[in-house]
């Protein structure tokens, strides 16, 4: 059974930082393209951030590129999502997403004075 298990949401301010993490199970993590998504209230679920199987091709939303960073830990199964510089906008739950179409449950990242 695959899971995707997100965590590392929360409040912060505008200007702050925060790390979202996902653990994956269930399937051979190594040879997956591996992706962050979000979604606000009343609006689509968008890509964030995309990253290969390798971790060396990543590719960001024009939204959040130089602000956010995508990495993945092919021997613990994790994915990363490095946010800096988070603006009120930012504010969504964030999806991990692997393989043809496994989701995790997601975490509410919300950005507020």
């Amino acid at each position: 059974q695959v899971q995707l298990v997100e965590s590392g949401g929360g409040l912060v301010q505008p200007g702050g930082s925060l790390t979202l993490s996902c653990a994956v199970t269930g399937l051979i993590f190594s040879i997956h393209d591996l992706s962050w998504y979000r979604q606000s209230p009343g609006k689509e679920r968008e890509l964030v951030a995309d990253i290969d199987n390798s971790g060396r091709m990543r590719n960001y939303a024009d939204s959040v590129r130089g602000r956010f960073t995508i990495s993945r830990d092919n021997r613990k199964n994790m994915l990363f999502l490095s946010m800096n510089k988070l603006k009120p906008e930012d504010t969504a739950v964030y999806f991990c997403h692997a393989g043809v179409n496994y989701w995790g449950q997601g975490t509410q990242v919300t950005v507020s004075s």
